[in-house]
């Protein structure tokens, strides 16, 4: 099942502990706490329920959902 940009927004706000309407598409994410735990957090989700090959160096190297929806092969 294809990621969608709602699901990444909801998947980095579960991380973060936040609500998924206060997470921006396109501003960097660790601004907002996302450290490399969490990264790797949501590698490994990702890779589990939707077979995403994405690693921690793609998501850790642009950390904004914009940047990462085309990486994970993300649906509007």
């Amino acid at each position: 099942m294809a990621l969608t940009l709602e699901q990444i927004r909801a998947d980095v706000a579960d991380v973060l502990g936040e609500d998924p309407a206060d997470i921006p598409g396109d501003e960097n994410l660790v601004d907002y706490g996302l450290d490399s735990v969490r990264i790797m957090t949501l590698v490994e989700r990702w890779r589990r329920e939707h077979g995403t090959e994405v690693t921690f160096v793609d998501l850790a190297e642009k950390p904004a959902i914009e940047q990462w929806a085309p990486l994970l092969g993300a649906r509007a």
